[in-house]
């Protein structure tokens, strides 16, 4: 097993998830449920799936397509999330 992998995969996946959307429901959950053992299983199980899928989808992906192009489409994708993100709100008219 390549471990320099594992913990790059960790660390970013981790990163990426504190403060999440699923974290906050995560949160909600726990606390409003008499079994916050089932809210972790149940959570971590969803995680787990989602992480699951993602990984098959790029594998496949990485079999039909170039690297650099996945790179650049994702890297393409990233940009345009940084600026709507950065884009002011326009005023929805009433």
């Amino acid at each position: 097993m390549d471990f320099k992998l594992f913990v790059v995969s960790f660390v970013t996946v981790f990163v990426s998830e504190l403060g999440d959307k699923s974290q906050l429901a995560a949160i909600a959950l726990g606390g409003s449920s008499p079994s916050p053992k089932v809210v972790f299983l149940g959570s971590a199980s969803a995680l787990l799936l989602a992480s699951f899928l993602s990984v098959l989808l790029g594998e496949s992906t990485a079999l039909l397509l170039p690297e650099k192009v996945v790179k650049g489409v994702a890297a393409i994708g990233f940009g345009l999330l940084a600026v709507r993100l950065l884009w002011p709100e326009s005023e929805a008219s009433e």
